[in-house]
């Protein structure tokens, strides 16, 4: 699978840590969802490695409403000042 890249707006939820989420535009639900057919481990979860900015990190994307949330981890919103109703530029490869 080739990489997913998109703009989002980081948003909060009040679900699990770390609370602020960018969530994953419509256009590439699909994608995701096919290529978690072999790399998602349960629960819906679909492990990726992510990029913002000039960080990479691995996490997981979180199912909501059909489509996904890339959490956003603490280490990553100080790295690169970013913070809830910041818009940033995602890149991001399903697997680990």
């Amino acid at each position: 699978m080739d990489d997913i890249i998109f703009d989002a707006e980081i948003i909060e939820w009040r679900g699990p840590a770390p609370y602020l989420f960018a969530a994953v535009p419509d256009d590439h639900v699909g994608a995701i969802r096919y290529a978690a057919l072999t790399e998602s481990y349960g629960w819906g979860v679909v492990p990726v490695v992510a990029r913002i900015g000039a960080t990479l990190f691995a996490t997981s994307l979180f199912p909501r409403d059909g489509g996904y949330l890339l959490p956003v981890k603490v280490a990553v919103q100080k790295t690169e000042g970013v913070g809830r109703g910041d818009r940033v530029g995602v890149r991001l490869r399903v697997g680990r």
